[in-house]
């Protein structure tokens, strides 16, 4: 049975695939009515830990831009269990396609999102 809602964490650092993850996400929330996303800002600014009974109310996938894992970390540094987790490095490195400017997608990095999208589906799916 899949989860009522499923949460996506994507990556807000100003790397290429950084801006990969967000946009795939949002691709993926667009494709699914249980899908929501979370803002890692606000979940990073959150000292008094008042979003984490939210935090905590659907599965969470967490979708890092870089090798640094800055999701996952937050997340964990809060008590939030991650109930997956989406490396788009790792994902990208079996493909010829890479993003490289942070602000904008061209042709390649559209590639990308793609893929990170369809990996993002298959985890949906899963749970």
């Amino acid at each position: 049975m899949m989860a009522e809602k499923i949460a996506l964490a994507p990556c807000n650092g100003m790397s290429p695939n950084g801006l990969v993850s967000r946009v795939a996400v949002g691709d993926c929330k667009k494709e699914h009515d249980n899908v929501i996303s979370i803002c890692m800002g606000s979940t990073s600014a959150d000292i008094e830990g008042q979003n984490n009974e939210m935090l905590m109310k659907y599965p969470i996938i967490a979708v890092n831009g870089c090798s640094g894992g800055c999701v996952n970390k937050i997340l964990e540094n809060k008590g939030i269990h991650v109930a997956g987790t989406i490396g788009v490095g790792d994902v990208l490195i079996d493909f010829e396609v890479s993003a490289k400017d942070p602000f904008r997608l061209d042709s390649e990095a559209e590639e990308c999102v793609k893929i990170i999208a369809e990996e993002l589906n298959k985890l949906i799916s899963e749970m």
